[in-house]
C-alpha cells in the first residue's frame, strides 16, 4: 500500500471523528446517533462527489477492466476506508449495535482494504462506492426526521419511499451488473469473493426494505380507514341526536 494511502486513511479517521465531536456540539441536544448520522451523510455525499470525478470514461464508468488503480480512484477508496473504520468503531460507542450493519462494514472494510492492497480494480470499486452511498443520505434523513418529530408524516413516507426507490435502483439493477463484471474480469479472488459478498449483502437489506416500505404503506392506508370509519361513525351518532 502506497504512503499517501495511508497518510490518507489515517488523516480521514481522525477528520471523521473531530467531525463527530463538532457535531455534537453543534446538536448538543439531539442523540447520539443523529449526530452519527449526519456525520454519514456528509461522507455520502462526498463520496459520491469523489467517485462521479474520477470516472474516466461515462461511457463506459467502469473502464477499464481490471486495471491499475489511478492516484485519484486509489483516494477515493482511502477517502470511504478511512469513514467506515471511524463508523464501525463509533457505532460500538452508541447503546445499540446492530449485528447486519457490523458484518456490512466488514466486508466492505475487507474488499477496500483489498483494492488498495492490490491497487487493482480502481474503476468497479468505485462504481461500488457510488451505488452503495447514492441512496445513504436518504437512509439516513428518514431516521434525522423521525427524530426531529416528523415520524409517521406523509415527509418522513416520501423519505421512506425514495430511499427504497434509489436503493433498489442502484443495488439491485446495477449491482448485480457491476458484480458480474467482476466476477468475470481477470480480478483477485479476494476482491471477487468480497464484491459478491457485498451484492448479496445487499439483496439481504432489499428484502428488509421491501418489508419496511410495505409496513408503512399498510399502516398508513389502515389509518386512514379508520379515521373514515370514526368520521362516519361521528357523523351517524350527531344525526341520531339531531333526531331525538
Amino acid at each position: 500500500m502506497e504512503d499517501y494511502v495511508k497518510k490518507t486513511i489515517v488523516v480521514g479517521v481522525v477528520s471523521w471523528a473531530s467531525t463527530f465531536v463538532v457535531v455534537r456540539r453543534i446538536f448538543p441536544k439531539r442523540s447520539f446517533d443523529f449526530c452519527n448520522r449526519v456525520v454519514s451523510t456528509i461522507h455520502a455525499t462526498l463520496a459520491v462527489t469523489l467517485a462521479s470525478l474520477s470516472v474516466e470514461d461515462w461511457r463506459c464508468p467502469i473502464c477499464p477492466m481490471a486495471s491499475k488503480s489511478s492516484p485519484l480512484q486509489m483516494q477515493v477508496l482511502a477517502v470511504s476506508l478511512s469513514y467506515l473504520i471511524y463508523d464501525l468503531a463509533c457505532c460500538h460507542f452508541d447503546e445499540r449495535v446492530n449485528l447486519d450493519n457490523t458484518i456490512h462494514h466488514l466486508v466492505s472494510i475487507v474488499g477496500l482494504g483489498a483494492g488498495l492492497c492490490y491497487q487493482k480494480c480502481g474503476s468497479e470499486m468505485v462504481a461500488t462506492i457510488w451505488i452503495t452511498e447514492i441512496s445513504s443520505p436518504f437512509l439516513h434523513l428518514r431516521e434525522l426526521l423521525k427524530e426531529l418529530g416528523y415520524r409517521d408524516t406523509l415527509i418522513n413516507l416520501a423519505a421512506d419511499i425514495l430511499f427504497a426507490a434509489i436503493f433498489t435502483f442502484a443495488r439491485m439493477l446495477i449491482g448485480p451488473f457491476i458484480t458480474y463484471a467482476t466476477l468475470s474480469a481477470n480480478n483477485p479472488l479476494l476482491i471477487k469473493a468480497m464484491g459478491l459478498s457485498l451484492q448479496l449483502v445487499s439483496a439481504f437489506w432489499f428484502f428488509k426494505i421491501v418489508r419496511m416500505v410495505k409496513h408503512k404503506l399498510t399502516k398508513r392506508t389502515t389509518s386512514k380507514n379508520g379515521i373514515k370509519q370514526a368520521n362516519i361513525k361521528r357523523k351517524s351518532t350527531n344525526s341520531k341526536l339531531r333526531h331525538s
